[in-house]
């Protein structure tokens, strides 16, 4: 593995249920799990999504429900909450009027679909979609969380990080194929990887999902470390490799204005 930095749907963490983390990292693994598209959840899905153990699990799940962060629904199902619900609107309330501009800019420039999206453990969520002026729209939608390897974002993002965190998250996660495009080994995301560093943008060729070419680069937070990254979507039988990467320029421009509005 270089020695620099390097990188289903539904975001759960398979192989590993640790005890791992301080108390407050489990809570927000955990309140995260309940807020994933799809639910209420199931406790046992709650707690292999967060990688806490189920009796954790049950413990923190208790606490929120009592604070309004956490609903329980029927049949043992968690749920948002009210309190949680509040949380989300006061942010979105709150975004700069900034991300909008520069994410319209983006969608004039290429005229294809723009994404925004930020990173979390071992995926991305989409927080932010522009359709394009194009006559199809992509099955994405905002709230939706998508592997870090199959994506152009998530590979954007993954060129940032640590070299050991990135090492651990494939191991975790065991970079599972999703078409026959997906890079399911170590050794070939690793060269990707760096070719991502070099470029200062990543490549999506049909690797998350057949007929859909995406370019993204990470969005760097004040540390240098990535806070999630913006992308530009299209259909491979409109716009083909070169034309994709010909947006790049623009691209890597909109996440350098995004950086200090996350």
């Amino acid at each position: 593995m270089p020695s620099n930095a390097e990188e289903s749907s539904g975001g759960v963490r398979t192989g590993r249920s640790s005890a791992a983390g301080s108390a407050a990292e489990k809570s927000l693994r955990v309140l995260e799990a309940v807020a994933a598209p799809g639910g209420p959840h199931r406790l046992t899905d709650v707690a292999a999504a967060a990688a806490v153990p189920k009796s954790s699990t049950f413990r923190i799940l208790a606490t929120l429900t009592d604070q309004g962060f956490v609903r329980q629904a029927p049949e043992s199902r968690y749920g948002v909450g009210p309190r949680l619900r509040a949380l989300s609107a006061l942010v979105d309330g709150g975004e700069p009027a900034g991300i909008g501009r520069v994410l319209g800019e983006l969608r004039r420039t290429t005229g294809q679909t723009v994404h925004l999206a930020l990173h979390s453990g071992e995926t991305i969520t989409y927080i932010r979609k522009l359709e394009g002026d194009q006559p199809f729209r992509t099955a994405s939608r905002v709230g939706m969380r998508m592997p870090l390897h199959t994506t152009a974002i998530g590979k954007g993002v993954l060129a940032h990080l640590p070299a050991g965190e990135v090492a651990d998250l494939v191991a975790a996660t065991g970079l599972p194929g999703r078409t026959p495009n997906t890079l399911t080994t170590p050794h070939a995301l690793y060269a990707q990887l760096a070719a991502v560093r070099s470029l200062g943008y990543a490549l999506d060729d049909e690797e998350n999902e057949p007929t859909i070419r995406c370019i993204g680069a990470a969005v760097l937070g004040p540390s240098g470390r990535p806070v999630g990254g913006v992308s530009v979507t299209t259909v491979t039988f409109l716009v083909s490799r070169e034309e994709i990467e010909s947006y790049a320029p623009a691209l890597r421009a909109a996440a350098e204005a995004l950086a200090p509005l996350l």
